[in-house]
């Protein structure tokens, strides 16, 4: 059987299933040359090939089929683009929301939340602790009175949303869902994200609160809540993101990333959960870094390895509980505050790099974001160039379109060879968790970072405007601050708040939930109850606190 067999048998059963459910945006798609783009491009430039080459259906094989080293979508973008999703928020719910409408105006087709410190590590705005970051680095959200505010006049059943909130995951979404039912949304059609990646957070980021076993449990409660309630909703976002902001190499962003994955379905099988029941439910969130063709093959070879994790490892079953599904957000870590518009140029190769991936949905950063929080204008550059790759790049308009350069292939194995190294070696340390406790995850990122930090003061790896190729400037762009007395509103809402909603059904209620904390029964459906009674993020999180204690991080 020749490859075009092997094509043909793919468009008569999966393509022609994707094509009754999604119609391709064009009949014919063709260069500014006229010269037709094929919908996948096959080895033997079109012409019959005498035999199957049995390592390229094992290894690239057909969008939409196992592997997915092609994509997990059988027609990906040529039916309808990535979701344009720009991470946004700031000051106050009010403000916030201004953005987010914008944003939808100028084109966006998903909304992503960035939340503040203190709504990050579960405080209120006017705990002690919260003062002088009360909406700094993104939304203030203390109730459900601010969730409203947020998404005033955006229908939750006609949008998409990502929130990037860890170990509070749950009583946000409880907020998100409860502001829903106050819309007249019916949960089951809701769609979105909560990132709720708590073991990137001991790794990289910071944003714990609890101890790992009841962070833990609090994940696979909305595993479980998730799948019966919210079907549609993305109940994790695996986030290697993190990992490579924090200085790791491409390989470590892949191998540790997939590692907590395996983590958090062992954690989900230990509950009882089935894993058809809640794998389809599970996405990833990666970095594009500057060199485009590594990160194409990184996120091929990430795609690749986590459909055979789930079919081999974890014997799935279903075709979706295979599927890589991923999140990219352009790597911040990469933007200089000197000659600030050369952002611009990276941020559009990190971005095609994503689009070259597969990636279904995408956020770029502003040129500014190494100097202060974006302003309209530089995210309306940032949202423009994704677009401009969508529209004008012709590279959304065939499926993988770098597959089977030599160099591609080449770089998506050694990738996958090099991660799975190092999952073997945190599998014999116990798995994810254990090699975390003991400092592994994070001794190699601080090594690899370490080792670029000393290429870039040698001059061996170039940064444009840093290192080489630097001016005298004088910058002009516009700024944008946050109002500081935006603090004062945000106590003064929580006061009246406090003071007009039901003091004795607060009580019974956060009894209630201390009492569920010490069990083993759902905490999602007392979660939801709780804000729809004006309980508040810090009283839920300071109570969970007093049953389970706090993370201490040890040194290393």
């Amino acid at each position: 059987m020749t490859i075009n067999d092997q094509y043909n048998k793919w468009k008569e059963s999966t393509l022609k299933k994707s094509l009754d459910k999604f119609k391709e945006r064009k009949e014919r798609f063709e260069t500014s040359a006229g010269i037709e783009v094929p919908r996948v491009a096959l080895p033997g430039r079109g012409d019959p090939v005498p035999t199957v080459d049995e390592s390229y259906l094992n290894n690239i094989g057909f969008p939409g089929e196992y592997p997915y080293t092609r994509g997990v979508q059988p027609t990906m973008y040529r039916s309808r683009f990535w979701t344009m999703r720009q991470y946004a928020g700031f000051s106050t719910a009010e403000e916030s929301n201004k953005r987010y409408r914008y944003l939808l105006q100028q084109g966006q087709t998903g909304l992503s939340v960035a939340f503040d410190l203190p709504t990050q590590i579960g405080y209120d705005a006017d705990d002690p602790i919260a003062q002088g970051e009360v909406g700094k680095v993104g939304v203030s959200i203390s109730s459900i009175h601010d969730m409203m505010q947020l998404y005033d006049q955006i229908p939750l059943d006609k949008v998409s949303t990502s929130m990037t909130i860890n170990a509070p995951a749950g009583v946000l979404l409880a907020m998100y869902i409860a502001v829903a039912k106050r819309q007249g949304a019916d949960m089951h059609q809701l769609r979105g994200t909560i990132q709720n990646d708590i073991l990137k957070e001991y790794v990289a980021r910071g944003t714990y609160i609890f101890p790992p076993a009841p962070s833990m449990r609090l994940i696979t409660d909305i595993f479980s809540f998730c799948a019966k309630e919210v079907p549609y909703w993305n109940t994790i976002s695996i986030s290697g993101y993190h990992i490579r902001e924090a200085g790791s190499t491409s390989v470590q962003e892949v191998a540790f990333t997939l590692a907590n994955g395996i983590a958090y379905v062992e954690a989900a099988l230990k509950a009882g959960l089935d894993i058809d029941d809640f794998a389809g439910q599970l996405s990833f969130f990666f970095n594009a870094h500057n060199n485009l063709l590594e990160e194409v093959a990184k996120f091929r070879a990430a795609r690749r390895m986590w459909a055979r994790i789930m079919r081999e490892r974890f014997k799935a079953k279903k075709p979706s509980s295979w599927q890589l599904r991923f999140h990219t957000q352009t790597a911040g870590s990469t933007l200089t505050a000197q000659q600030p518009e050369n952002n611009v140029v990276r941020v559009t190769l990190q971005a095609l790099s994503a689009v070259l991936g597969g990636t279904q949905s995408l956020h770029t950063n502003s040129m500014d974001e190494a100097l202060w929080l974006p302003t309209e204008k530089s995210v309306r550059v940032a949202l423009r160039t994704q677009q401009i790759i969508a529209y004008e790049s012709g590279v959304a308009d065939s499926i993988d379109p770098l597959a089977g350069s030599y160099l591609i292939e080449q770089l998506t194995d050694e990738i996958e060879k090099g991660a799975l190294d190092y999952i073997a070696k945190i599998d014999e340390m116990g798995g994810a968790l254990q090699s975390i406790e003991r400092g592994y995850m994070q001794n190699e990122i601080q090594n690899a970072a370490y080792a670029a930090q000393q290429e870039i003061e040698r001059k061996e790896q170039i940064v444009v405007g840093v290192n080489q190729f630097s001016v005298d400037e004088v910058l002009t762009l516009e700024r944008l601050q946050v109002d500081p007395s935006i603090e004062l509103g945000q106590r003064a809402k929580l006061k009246e708040l406090r003071e007009r909603r039901k003091k004795e059904r607060v009580t019974e209620l956060l009894g209630k939930l201390a009492t569920v904390a010490k069990g083993t029964d759902n905490l999602m459906p007392l979660f939801i109850e709780c804000v729809e009674n004006d309980i508040t993020l810090g009283e839920i999180c300071n109570t969970l606190r007093g049953v389970w204690g706090e993370y201490v991080a040890e040194g290393f």
